[in-house]
């Protein structure tokens, strides 16, 4: 997971995962004779995020990222979706060449009207926010930071392609790359233009001249404990109408607690370049720690523990449910 920009300062200190988490994650009850039936399976999106996390860390030119691209790539197919793989070579700001894979799965591919779900699926190669320095040079499981996201599309592309009446087409793109950014201890390196690099590969290049949709959703750290969902800057900057829908959708499933409609911040990610570069509106939803003092992504982000360990079913259930209702028009 990437950098935020400007509103959004991190630091080292040395805090309690209790600290960051402490806040409830009861659901709504004011409408729960009212809240509509959904079929996205926690349980299937924590287990798809577990299978992730078993390949060990998905660094760029690993066996780790070879063979999770592969699982990913059959489960898609398994459902019966199009499935395009858009391999490309990229250059880190510190000169490492990387093989990169777009994995791009469709839905319905003939529909002309269309929306695109994204997440991002490789991992960091740095706990460079790690309270102890001896791992700042560590590979991270990235359970929260990629497998998360990536969860919960794979569960809503299970969930969409069993449902006969579904009228539009969906496109499920787990972007690579994105999460290659300058590392903390190298200071002097400018940051800017150094993430979500799979996402502006496509943005430039997608996998189908004049590709179009009526809007974009990226899920980026969707299954920490205690998260919430703060409506993120460049979100409200490009796609307005977009996340006042999704945050409206959130409350009528009866996760408006997790989806506050308070600002977040902005935070430079796959969205940024599907926004500046192709105009399809497109919203982040990223979970926002305003009182963590060690980052407000969360005690976890880019250290060690952003483990399985550190994922929950009902953070996971929270934006799969939101974001099925979204597709669905419930």
């Amino acid at each position: 997971m990437k950098q935020a920009i400007s509103l959004i300062t991190l630091t080292l200190t040395i805090i309690t995962l209790t600290a960051c988490n402490g806040r409830s994650t009861q659901r709504d009850k004011s409408n729960a004779d009212t809240i509509p039936a959904t079929f996205f399976s926690a349980d299937s999106a924590y287990a798809y995020c577990a299978a992730q996390c078993a390949f060990g860390p998905r660094t760029m030119n690993s066996e780790a990222h070879d063979l999770c691209e592969q699982w990913i790539v059959e489960k898609f197919e398994s459902w019966g979706l199009q499935v395009v793989r858009q391999r490309t070579t990229l250059t880190r700001w510190d000169g490492e060449t990387m093989r990169a894979t777009n994995i791009i799965a469709s839905l319905r591919p003939d529909a002309t009207d269309r929306i695109l779900l994204c997440a991002h699926w490789d991992s960091r190669p740095w706990a460079d926010n790690d309270p102890n320095p001896a791992n700042h040079r560590t590979p991270i499981d990235g359970a929260n930071d990629g497998a998360s996201g990536v969860a919960v599309l794979l569960e809503l592309a299970r969930v969409m392609a069993q449902l006969d009446s579904l009228n539009i087409g969906l496109d499920f793109i787990c972007f690579d790359a994105e999460d290659q950014g300058v590392a903390a201890w190298a200071p002097d390196v400018e940051s800017d233009g150094t993430w979500a690099l799979g996402a502006k590969y496509w943005a430039e290049n997608p996998h189908i001249a004049g590709y179009t949709a009526r809007y974009g959703i990226l899920l980026d750290m969707v299954g920490a404990p205690g998260a919430m969902f703060y409506q993120e800057g460049i979100s409200q900057q490009f796609a307005p109408q977009v996340m006042a829908n999704v945050w409206q959708k959130a409350r009528r499933m009866g996760h408006g607690h997790l989806f506050p409609r308070k600002h977040g911040g902005f935070v430079s990610d796959d969205h940024l370049p599907i926004n500046q570069i192709m105009r399809l509106p497109t919203i982040d939803i990223v979970n926002h720690y305003p009182d963590c003092q060690q980052s407000s992504f969360g005690p976890t982000w880019h250290t060690v523990n952003d483990n399985i360990e550190n994922i929950s079913s009902t953070t996971l259930r929270a934006v799969g449910q939101t974001v099925e209702a979204v597709i669905r028009g419930l």
